[in-house]
Order: C-alpha cells, then sequence, then structure tokens
C-alpha cells in the first residue's frame, strides 16, 4: 500500500475527517479495492448489515419544462408531440392505483412547467395526502421550489411551508448537478444555480424537512468539480443537518444535447460510491440509484460503501428517457434477493429510515 493510502486509512480507521487533497488522491488512486474496504468498513459503521429498500410510486407530473438543460432527455416543450401534464386528479388516480403494491412513500417530481401556477402543485399534495395520510410524500427537488417561489413571488420559506402544512413529508435531492455556476450556465442557465440550490435545502432542515442530495457526474465536471461538491453537502450538513441520504447519479447521454459523451465507466461509478462514502461522513446513507447505475453495478456497490438500493418504483420516466436500460419498475422480491446474494440483511424501510422489516 502506497504511503498516502496508508495515511487515508490510518484517517478513516481514527474517524478523522477527509481533506479535499484526500479525496481527490483517491479519484487518482488505482487501488480500488483499498478504497472500497475503506467504504465499506464505514458503511458497516453507519448501518452494521443492513441493506435498505422501500416501496415507492414515482409520480412525474409533468415533463413541460423551461429549462430544458443539455444534459435532460425528459423535458420537452408546450408544443412537442409527446408533451403531457397531468391533472391534480390524473396525478392522484396515478398514485391511488399503487396502494395495492403496498407502497410507503409517493415520489412525485416533475418539471419546470412555464404556466402552472403554484396552487396546482399543493393541490396535488393536498389530496395524495388527505385519502392516504399514512403514505409519505417526497415531493419536488429544490429546483421546483426556488422556480414556485419565483413563479408565485413568495419566499423559499413560505413556498416550503404551505407544502408542509399540505402534506409534504421530505424532499428528494435531484437539481444539484455539480455546483460549478460556469458549468451550470453553460448547461442549465435557466434554473437555480449552486447556492439557491443549497439554500433551499437550508431552509427545508430548518423547518424539519428531511431531504436527499444527488451529483450528477460523468459529463463535463471535472474530479476537483466532484469533490468540492461533497464538500458543500458536507458544510451544509454540519451547519443544518437534514440530508438522509447522497446519491450518485452518472450521467446517461442518450437522447440529450451531449450524447458525444461517453456514458460513465463501472469503475468510475463504484469509485465514485466509494469516495462518498468516505468522504461525507456526517451523511449516513449512501443510495445506489439501480435506475441509472444498472442493477450489476448497484448490486457490486453494496461492498464498495453503499447501503440503500432506493425502492421498487413501479414506475420510472425520467431516466428512462435518457436511454436507461434498466426495468421501469422491479419487484420487491427481487430486491431481496439482491440484497441477500451480496450477504446483507435485507432492510424494508420507510422514507425516514425507520425500519418497516427485514428478510
Amino acid at each position: 500500500m502506497e504511503k498516502r493510502m496508508q495515511e487515508i486509512a490510518e484517517k478513516v480507521e481514527n474517524n478523522i475527517r477527509l481533506s479535499a487533497d484526500d479525496g481527490l488522491y483517491l479519484y487518482q488512486s488505482h487501488d480500488l479495492l483499498t478504497i472500497g474496504r475503506l467504504a465499506r468498513q464505514k458503511k458497516i459503521e453507519k448501518s452494521g448489515s443492513h441493506v435498505f429498500f422501500n416501496v415507492n410510486r414515482h409520480i412525474n407530473l409533468t415533463n413541460i419544462c423551461l429549462s430544458r438543460c443539455k444534459f435532460c432527455a425528459f423535458g420537452v416543450d408546450k408544443e412537442d408531440a409527446d408533451a403531457y401534464c397531468m391533472s391534480p386528479q390524473e396525478a392522484f388516480d396515478y398514485g391511488a392505483e399503487a396502494v395495492n403494491y403496498g407502497i410507503t412513500e409517493f415520489h412525485v417530481v416533475s418539471a419546470l412547467h412555464p404556466d402552472q401556477p403554484f396552487d396546482y402543485y399543493v393541490d396535488v399534495i393536498k389530496r395524495l395526502h388527505q385519502a392516504y395520510p399514512d403514505i409519505h410524500i417526497q415531493a419536488f427537488t429544490a429546483v421546483e421550489v426556488f422556480h414556485f417561489a419565483r413563479m408565485a413571488g413568495l419566499s423559499v420559506r413560505e413556498v416550503l411551508q404551505i407544502l408542509k402544512d399540505a402534506g409534504l413529508g421530505s424532499m428528494p435531492g435531484g437539481g444539484a448537478e455539480v455546483f460549478n455556476d460556469d458549468l451550470r450556465r453553460s448547461l442549465c442557465p435557466k434554473k437555480a444555480m449552486s447556492e439557491d440550490w443549497l439554500e433551499v435545502h437550508r431552509v427545508a432542515h430548518e423547518l424539519g424537512i428531511k431531504t436527499n442530495c444527488t451529483i450528477l457526474f460523468g459529463h463535463v465536471e471535472t474530479i476537483e468539480d466532484r469533490i468540492n461538491h461533497m464538500l458543500k453537502l458536507r458544510e451544509l450538513q454540519d451547519e443544518v443537518p437534514g440530508f438522509q441520504s447522497f446519491i450518485p447519479l452518472p450521467f446517461l447521454p442518450e437522447n440529450t444535447h451531449m450524447a458525444n459523451i461517453k456514458r460513465t465507466t463501472a469503475l468510475d461509478d463504484i469509485k465514485t460510491l466509494a469516495i462518498s462514502r468516505l468522504m461525507l461522513d456526517n451523511i449516513d446513507h449512501i443510495k445506489s440509484f439501480w435506475i441509472m447505475l444498472g442493477i450489476p453495478i448497484a448490486q457490486i456497490s453494496l461492498y464498495f460503501g453503499a447501503d440503500d438500493l432506493d425502492g421498487t418504483i413501479v414506475e420510472e420516466r425520467i431516466m428512462h428517457a435518457a436511454g436507461a436500460t434498466t426495468d421501469r419498475g422491479i419487484g420487491r422480491e427481487h430486491i431481496i434477493q439482491l440484497i441477500s446474494e451480496a450477504g446483507y440483511i435485507p432492510t424494508e424501510r420507510d422514507t425516514l429510515y425507520n425500519i418497516i422489516r427485514t428478510y
């Protein structure tokens, strides 16, 4: 083992926080097995032998989007033949039809619709919550909340409080992309910048709303950008705790304006998951999002620091628009098998990581 890797290993074993330079070294290192061993050690410290999943229903309200980010294959213009926008009743019906699957979460996200008023989104949440008060609602990314605030002439705090009062339980982590505003101005100039995203999550945490956080990697960002992104999340978690999990999302280029970029490699995916576990010492869970990573990589990642395979989904649309080749949903039994084969305890959780049952 190289001397520098030995020094990092000693830091990890003694619960000493890793620096930006440590993170850069780990990315440059080819000693994947040592990185994985250290990440798995931290995973065991955080969650023991449990690997988590939940049973959820994704509700993607609309694909009509004013942002039209270069890395996105989901958003379309209103005039596009594939454009759709659910009514509040259609969204309710779509969620309700999955209740018999035993779902514990409605996962509601959409695009930045140029015309829909904020009341529309409040109505969607209110209908679901009133009919199914025991099913948790995780809804709206920070970029959506920032958009709602601008459209409605309200503060972010006012928007979040209204949504919370309507039944919002927590927020997903999407829209973070990478915290480099020069890149954001080039790739997604019409939506929230880095500090806007962080501020929405800061306010959410202050209001007692738990959230997740993400990174979109493997496009035009640098390794330095990735580490800086993780450090900004770590700093916010130190300041106002509330992040439940970190979700590294590999860029899927198909059907985007960046289709010339090659898909990330398995090595890059695994290394990013492992390094995130080591850098983000104050975030309890690292989620391996099987829809984007693919089931084989997601399963292998359980040896490299990940402790959550996300949900059975029932149906997912956004990532599949960008060429995700996985099933749109998988069953509880399949997830249980994937976890058991890796030697862990399959643990069904609710959105807030309360254990429902183990298998």
